[in-house]
C-alpha cells in the first residue's frame, strides 16, 4: 500500500525561504520528484476510503497548501500519496492519468494547457478576473478531464524586484520605469522567453534583459544574487514577506502582464466523480483562506523558518477545519 509522505524532508533539499507561485507559475522542466516516507503532521485515520495522488511544486508556498489538503483529505478518510516536484510539467505530463489533486493556481493551469495545445508562442489567456479566466480557460480544462473546484480569494502573480538603493538610484517604483534599461535577471530555469516572465519583460515593457540566470523562483540564491548585484532584478510573488526586511522591494507591474492566479484545487474528473466527499473540506480550505493570510502563513516558514506541516496544521486548526 502507498504510504502518506511528509514535506520536512523534502524541502530540507531546498530553500525553506518564501515562494511562489509561483506562485502559481511553471518552473524547471528538468525538476524529479521529492518525497519521504516519514509521517506528516496530519490528523484522522487514513486509509478507509483508498488512496488520493496529491503533486504539487516544491516552493514552500505550494508545500504550505499541499500539506493543508493532505490533512484534510487525511482526516476524510484517505490513505494520501504526496510528491512535490520541481516543475508544473512534471505533474501535468500524467495528471489526471496518475494523479488525483493538485493545488493549483488558475492563470498557471489554464496557461500551461493553453500552451500545450496552441504552442509556446499561444497568446496568454488573461480574462479578467479569476473566474472569468477560469470560463476563458473551461474548454482547455474539459479536453484535459480536469475540474477545478472553487477558487479562493488568495491569489498569488509573478513579481519582480530590486534594491532598494537601486529603486531610489533609478528612480524605479514600476517596472515601465526600466524601459530601455540593461539588466541581468534572476529568476526560474524556465522564465525565459514566457510572456509573464522574460518575454513580457522584453515585449512589453522593452527591457533590455540581457542574460536570466536560472536560480530559482523566490529563492535564497535569487535573493543574494540581486543584493549583491550579480543581478538587478529577481523573480519572486506577490505574497512574499521576506523583502522588506532584506532591503529589496517590488516593481509595480503597470501593463498588467501577469493573469488572475487565484488559489484553486484542480481534480480528475475521474477521481471527484467517484469520490465527491474530496468536495467540500477543499471548497472550505479555499473559502478559509485570503492573500493577507497566505501572505502571513509564507511568513512563518521564510521568516521564523517554521516547518510547512506545522504551519498547515496550525492554521487548519485556528479556522476550525480539523
Amino acid at each position: 500500500m502507498q504510504v502518506r509522505r511528509s514535506f520536512a524532508a523534502a524541502l530540507a533539499v531546498g530553500s525553506l525561504l518564501l515562494v511562489a507561485g509561483c506562485a502559481g507559475n511553471d518552473l524547471s522542466k528538468s525538476g524529479s520528484d521529492k518525497a519521504s516516507s516519514s509521517p506528516s503532521a496530519s490528523t484522522g485515520t487514513a486509509g478507509d476510503k483508498g488512496t488520493v495522488h496529491i503533486a504539487s511544486q516544491n516552493f514552500p508556498e505550494a508545500a504550505i497548501v499541499t500539506s493543508m489538503y493532505d490533512q484534510l483529505l487525511t482526516k476524510a478518510g484517505y490513505t494520501t500519496d504526496v510528491k512535490l516536484v520541481d516543475a508544473r510539467d512534471a505533474y501535468m505530463g500524467t495528471f489526471p492519468k496518475t494523479i488525483d489533486v493538485v493545488p493549483e493556481y488558475v492563470g498557471g493551469i489554464v496557461n500551461f494547457l493553453n500552451t500545450a495545445k496552441n504552442g509556446d508562442n499561444a497568446k496568454p489567456l488573461t480574462s479578467g478576473n479569476g473566474q472569468e479566466l477560469a470560463a476563458a480557460g473551461k474548454p482547455l480544462l474539459d479536453a484535459a478531464g480536469i475540474t477545478l473546484l472553487d477558487q479562493s480569494t488568495a491569489t498569488d502573480t509573478n513579481a519582480f524586484f530590486v534594491t532598494k538603493d537601486f529603486s531610489q538610484a533609478e528612480h524605479a517604483t514600476k517596472l515601465s520605469d526600466l524601459k530601455g534599461q540593461k539588466v541581468v535577471l534572476a529568476a526560474a530555469p524556465d522564465c525565459k522567453g514566457r510572456l509573464d516572465c522574460e518575454g513580457g519583460l522584453t515585449q512589453e515593457y522593452g527591457i533590455d534583459v540581457t542574460e536570466v540566470l536560472p536560480l530559482g523562483y523566490a529563492v535564497d540564491a535569487t535573493y543574494k544574487s540581486v543584493l549583491d548585484n550579480e543581478s538587478q532584478l529577481g523573480e519572486t510573488s506577490t505574497t512574499d514577506g521576506t523583502l522588506d526586511s532584506q532591503g529589496l522591494v517590488v516593481l509595480e507591474d503597470d501593463k498588467h502582464i501577469q493573469p488572475a492566479q487565484n488559489l484553486v484545487p484542480a481534480l480528475s474528473k475521474t477521481f471527484l466523480a467517484a469520490h465527491p466527499d474530496v468536495e467540500k473540506p477543499l471548497d472550505d480550505l479555499m473559502a478559509a483562506l485570503t492573500t493577507q493570510k497566505l501572505t502571513e502563513l509564507n511568513g512563518k516558514v521564510a521568516v521564523d523558518r517554521q516547518q510547512p506541516d506545522a504551519v498547515a496544521k496550525d492554521f487548519l486548526t485556528q479556522e476550525g477545519l480539523l
